[in-house]
């Protein structure tokens, strides 16, 4: 088995997995990837455990035994592949030291993987590298994304903050505002920044950092001083002009503000990236890009019509027709393109004949005719 025959034949569990437990699809698969070598390993095929998870004490039902940090260890023994990526899903929920994972970005597809390392996942120190490889190189971020609007919903008040966990002190491992009832310095995109609580004076902000107020409200692309309404990052210095990611997907009642200050970069930039203006409504689950956007070509194809024959609408002679074409990015799926410019899915593979919905980075398609 090939790793794309792998990612298509059980892309659909993992999708299912984040829907009902959080886990990001992407992670699932490429952890999937790794543990069971494309689908070929000796003990995948003897337990259709795709995860590698060994028995533990509170496992009662079958078990294999297999090779592996030392001779003859326990593993779980599945009946089907679907038992095996609920237990997968269950497994990192239900322990207490992979919860603060599920604070983070699930679209941060690096955070999660150097947080499995951390928390204990595996003892290969180039465990990240190895799932972050399997990512990019298959394109699985964009499973990722079609489940996005429905991730179950994480009550982090239950849990306790593991600074330790978190691999890098970016804004993206603390967003929470339950979670940062104390001042914070950070470094956001590269900027300096401060997350303030809820009630703050700005001026106060100002006068303890040695800032001018007025260079302040501009740095943080906001016109009026007085107390915060609500918790949020406030920055030392000027944001950057791009982030470090191509885009976010917006969360729910997120504005393009939130997402300047959480990821550092300039409104006025968002803005122009995402052809927007100050009184567009963002709808969750809306792709945000945080740099320049992929260029849209628009492509007059010639048809083999002759030029009197009638328009439907009009009448009019036709003799060309106007379609746009995209390519195809790391970490998009057909659903995030369909999403972003108005057609349906099915449009798409009807347009460009798709037999199934996986893409390929680079793959040219026609989203509009």
């Amino acid at each position: 088995m090939t790793a794309q025959e792998y990612v298509q034949k059980y892309k659909d569990l993992a999708i299912e997995e984040m829907k009902r437990m959080g886990v990001p699809a992407a992670i699932t698969l490429a952890q999937g990837l790794l543990e069971t070598q494309n689908g070929n390993s000796e003990l995948f095929k003897e337990s259709n455990n795709h995860f590698g998870i060994k028995c533990k004490s509170t496992w009662t039902a079958e078990t294999v035994r297999h090779d592996d940090d030392a001779p003859g260890e326990c593993f779980r023994k599945y009946k089907s592949a679907e038992d095996s990526y609920r237990d997968h899903s269950n497994f990192l929920r239900g322990n207490d030291r992979y919860a603060f994972l599920f604070k983070l970005d699930p679209s941060d597809y690096k955070a999660w993987a150097y947080g499995l390392r951390k928390a204990g996942y595996a003892t290969n120190p180039k465990y990240p590298q190895i799932l972050i490889k399997n990512i990019e190189d298959n394109n699985l971020e964009q499973y990722t994304d079609e489940a996005l609007n429905d991730v179950p919903h994480f009550d982090a008040s239950q849990y306790t903050d593991d600074t330790k966990s978190a691999p890098t002190e970016t804004a993206d491992n603390n967003d929470n505002d339950s979670d940062l009832t104390q001042p914070m310095n950070l470094t956001i995109n590269g900027s300096k920044a401060l997350f303030v609580p809820k009630g703050t004076s700005l001026l106060a902000v100002a006068t303890e950092h040695n800032i001018n107020l007025e260079k302040l409200l501009t740095i943080n692309d906001l016109s009026n001083d007085g107390l915060l309404q609500k918790g949020q990052y406030i920055f030392l210095e000027k944001k950057q002009k791009e982030g470090q990611k191509d885009f976010c997907i917006a969360q729910q009642n997120e504005t393009l503000y939130d997402i300047s200050q959480k990821y550092g970069v300039i409104l006025e930039n968002l803005y122009a990236y995402n052809n927007l203006t100050p009184n567009d409504y963002i709808v969750a689950g809306t792709k945000i890009y945080l740099k320049p956007p992929p260029v849209l070509k628009q492509v007059a194809i010639a048809t083999n019509q002759p030029e009197d024959i009638e328009a439907k609408n009009g009448n009019q002679p036709v003799s060309s027709l106007n379609t746009i074409t995209y390519t195809v990015h790391p970490r998009e799926s057909l659903y995030a393109i369909s999403k972003k410019y108005g057609v349906t899915v099915d449009d798409i593979k009807k347009w460009n004949n798709l037999k199934s919905d996986n893409l390929q980075v680079g793959q040219q398609l026609i989203i509009s005719k």
